[in-house]
């Protein structure tokens, strides 16, 4: 324990900063609050937009919507351009909204959405946004660091991070990155905030510390993940993320199961898969018996998908043979529970280079 006031904590910051920014490639502030990944998605509501303001939310599962319904609980003018879950926003479809509502100003949209395990383009449709002269948040908290992210080349105004994924820390700590025009439309937006205040916290970040008490163990988690981040290298551990997501679908599509993400750029953080089982009470007892029984802990279906799917989580220092050790079980349970996959002697059960384990666990995300 340290003095969160104190010339210590400052350096402990001043690292986290440089070293988030570094990893996603900004000059912007990154802003640091003791919360959840959903406190940084409220922050960035509460400081960019005012009541009554019309704001564009892109949903195509459930963090996406919630995000949005965040926004009506604040009196916004929410314009919701839905996608099927387990598909992505297609930029067409952007553009017409952008073009049907000309009193936009700020479009909000899921890099990576948890509940399906579908990437948006974030490229493609930041283009579309910024050519528009919109103000552009971004919810990576899923993606990065696992998945390639370049925030001033995006050109995203709010980038919302949270610890406990990509990052190798603790939950606890919420990092939003914003650019010298969110801060600016912060200065005019009206919603009320005081816990998330964007000129607070930079303020007091300014200063060497934070606008309320930090998380001084995550904070300590993100420095050290940090440092094994960059011994791996950026471009190496993208690859190896690249590896891993391949394995993990083409195992599970040779198990004969069925993702349900179908359009869109799949997730190399996490997998949605639907159920093989008839029922919720089914696939409950597969999942408690994997655990149980072979020692790996998946997450269940949220929103649209309870009881009729279940994720992988396949982030942070997950490996080839992580993923290897995870089908093996996984086949095993699906045996256990009468559930009878493809021969492996018909179908390949790792994908080349993918190599049977025996250290590791995988968990959910």
């Amino acid at each position: 324990m340290i003095n969160p006031r104190g010339a210590e904590f400052a350096e402990l910051l001043a690292g986290c900063a440089a070293g988030v920014k570094q990893w996603t490639q900004t000059d912007h502030d990154v802003l640091f609050t003791a919360a959840s990944g959903m406190g940084a998605l409220e922050g960035v509501i509460a400081n960019l937009l005012s009541p009554g303001e019309q704001a564009l939310f892109c949903t195509m599962g459930l963090f996406g919507e919630l995000w949005a319904r965040v926004a009506d609980a604040f009196g916004v003018d929410v314009v919701r351009l839905n996608a099927p879950w387990g598909e992505a926003i297609e930029p067409a479809a952007l553009a017409d909204a952008l073009d049907r509502h000309p009193g936009v100003r700020s479009v909000f949209l899921t890099h990576c959405e948890t509940s399906t395990g579908v990437c948006n383009g974030a490229a493609q449709l930041a283009t579309i946004v910024k050519e528009r002269g919109l103000l552009l948040a971004l919810d990576s908290i899923s993606a990065a660091p696992g998945h390639p992210l370049a925030i001033d080349a995006l050109g995203a105004d709010a980038v919302m991070l949270a610890s406990q994924k990509g990052w190798l820390a603790p939950p606890g700590l919420a990092m939003v990155a914003v650019s010298p025009a969110a801060l600016q439309a912060a200065a005019t937006a009206t919603c009320p905030r005081y816990y998330f205040d964007f000129a607070r916290q930079k303020a007091a970040q300014e200063r060497g510390l934070t606008h309320t008490t930090p998380p001084l163990a995550a904070m300590y988690g993100l420095r050290e993940g940090l440092a094994i981040m960059r011994a791996e290298g950026r471009e190496a551990l993208w690859a190896r993320q690249r590896a891993v997501g391949a394995a993990v679908r083409a195992g599970l599509e040779a198990l004969g199961l069925t993702l349900v993400a179908t359009g869109g750029l799949p997730s190399e953080t996490v997998t949605a898969v639907h159920s093989p089982f008839a029922s919720p009470a089914r696939l409950d007892a597969f999942l408690a018996h994997l655990e149980r029984r072979h020692g790996i802990v998946l997450a269940e279906g949220i929103g649209e998908l309870t009881g009729r799917a279940f994720r992988i989580g396949h982030l942070g220092t997950t490996s080839e043979d992580d993923i290897a050790r995870l089908l093996e079980r996984l086949r095993a349970a699906l045996l256990d529970a009468g559930h009878l996959p493809p021969s492996p002697r018909s179908r390949p059960m790792y994908p080349p280079g993918c190599l049977q384990p025996s250290l590791g666990d995988v968990t959910a995300h």
